[in-house]
């Protein structure tokens, strides 16, 4: 298997990861009356968890990628 069919492996992982992590049953154990530095938890597992599957993604894109000459500047 080279890279790129690796690296869409990968990519195909995380959508289905995200698609149980946004899905009901999980996000309605985030749906309580709790607050962190007052903001309510739901809101703040959402986007924490939408940030890090961005990172995720940026993490798997950049893996391998050669840098050139004019990538320094």
């Amino acid at each position: 298997m080279n890279s790129k069919n690796r690296k869409i492996m990968k990519l195909v992982g995380l959508f289905f990861m995200g698609c149980v992590f946004f899905n009901y049953p999980i996000l309605s154990l985030f749906d309580i009356d709790a607050f962190v530095m007052g903001l309510p938890l739901f809101y703040v597992c959402l986007f924490s968890g939408w940030a890090f599957i961005i990172f995720l993604i940026l993490v798997i894109m950049e893996t391998g990628r050669k840098k050139s000459p004019s990538d320094s500047r």
